[in-house]
């Protein structure tokens, strides 16, 4: 069982993150907020917190007049809040009732999120493979070398960056991580690039953990995993947005007028074998506790 999305958790406890360092901002002002969310999520059933590095970049914060050791500590420091929220949460008896011990997974972002222009949402990148092996080679090491269980790469659009992170991936010994893309519809990522292609390139390396969807609608869900599953048998991890559409330009959300609720799609989900399911943009925790009490038997986890 997954979490959901720490900037929609935050926004609901009243945060503005209209910023271009999004959660990250929270990482700088209230970092003791974060782990009151990272708790949230463990007690609603998530059997994994991701750490609020998915926007923190050292561009991003090199913008905001922080040095690089500032961002280290900062990226450590995300690392370790969730590693403490986790080990009290584990240190509760009652807690463990039912429960696998929760891992903690190390968010790295795609470059668009550091761009803070939507170009998430399309993987049109005017910079080439060099240049994005540089902008995250320096966050992947710090966070690698962090103490999370592993790397959470997401939200990725791209063939060419998912093939820059597998690349950063070979290169890390000890190191292990999931690769999660971002599609447009059944079958493609967002740059057009077939997600068969890159389930491939994920199944033949050793260190790659879990290939998984996220930050796409529900309802091409259900055929992405079959898209993968025609090329990959690592473990499979979903982890949609609410169904509805997001205006990169205004940053808002608006209801899709034909969306499909994702509380209808779970049960397929888990009938087609995926072996984590969570929530990306509009889930907050008690969705992630509707899912584990209504879908997934007890002790499931990835």
């Amino acid at each position: 069982m997954l979490d959901g999305g720490l900037a929609t958790s935050l926004e609901a406890r009243g945060y503005d993150l209209n910023d271009d360092l999004w959660s990250a901002k929270v990482l700088l002002e209230d970092p003791d907020v974060i782990q009151e969310v990272h708790r949230d999520f463990l007690r609603a059933g998530a059997d994994c917190i991701t750490t609020a590095t998915y926007q923190a970049t050292f561009p991003g914060f090199s913008a905001k007049g922080l040095s690089d050791t500032d961002t280290v500590e900062l990226l450590l420091h995300s690392v370790d809040l969730a590693v403490k929220t986790r080990d009290s949460f584990w240190a509760k008896t009652e807690n463990r009732k039912d429960r696998l011990r929760p891992i903690v997974a190390a968010s790295i972002g795609p470059y668009g999120a550091f761009l803070a222009d939507g170009s998430e949402y399309t993987g049109n990148y005017i910079i080439d493979a060099t240049q994005l092996h540089d902008f995250h080679e320096k966050r992947w090491h710090i966070l690698a070398d962090s103490g999370a269980d592993l790397l959470a790469c997401e939200t990725i659009p791209s063939e060419l960056e998912g093939q820059v992170l597998l690349n950063l991936l070979q290169k890390t010994q000890n190191c292990r991580a999931w690769i999660s893309f971002s599609c447009c519809d059944g079958a493609h990522l967002r740059d057009g690039s077939r997600l068969e292609h890159m389930a491939e390139l994920c199944n033949a390396e050793p260190q790659v953990a879990a290939v998984g969807i996220n930050c796409t609608a529900p309802e091409y869900i259900s055929s992405l995993i079959r898209e993968i599953q025609k090329a990959s048998s690592k473990p499979i991890i979903v982890y949609p947005n609410s169904g509805e559409d997001y205006d990169a330009s205004r940053k808002i959300w608006t209801p899709a007028s034909d969306r499909i609720y994702w509380e209808d799609l779970i049960e397929e989900w888990k009938n087609l074998g995926v072996s984590g399911i969570g929530g990306c943009c509009r889930f907050q925790p008690d969705h992630i506790a509707k899912i584990r009490d209504n879908i997934l038997p007890a002790g499931t986890a990835l």
